[in-house]
């Protein structure tokens, strides 16, 4: 699903958006909003507005517990990638 600009080799944006929305809307798997949370947040940082858009109306069904753990979550990726 995700999809890779050729000269920089990074996931675009608009793909990490998508995988949010996935989880997000459960599109093909379980409702994750941690997951969902994670990936729009991650496409928010890439530049993404719509994402950063879509971010904000998850977290506001979160947890404070959720929404640590998304951000954890984020910044383990954006450190590994």
């Amino acid at each position: 699903m995700a999809q890779f600009d050729t000269q920089t080799s990074e996931i675009r944006p608009d793909a990490l958006c998508e995988m949010g929305l996935k989880y997000a809307t459960g599109r093909g798997c379980d409702v994750d909003l941690v997951a969902a949370h994670k990936w729009l947040n991650i496409a928010a940082i890439k530049g993404s507005d719509r994402a950063a858009e879509l971010r904000s109306d998850v977290a506001a069904s979160m947890s404070k517990m959720q929404l640590a753990a998304a951000l954890r979550a984020a910044r383990e990726w954006m450190t590994m990638h």
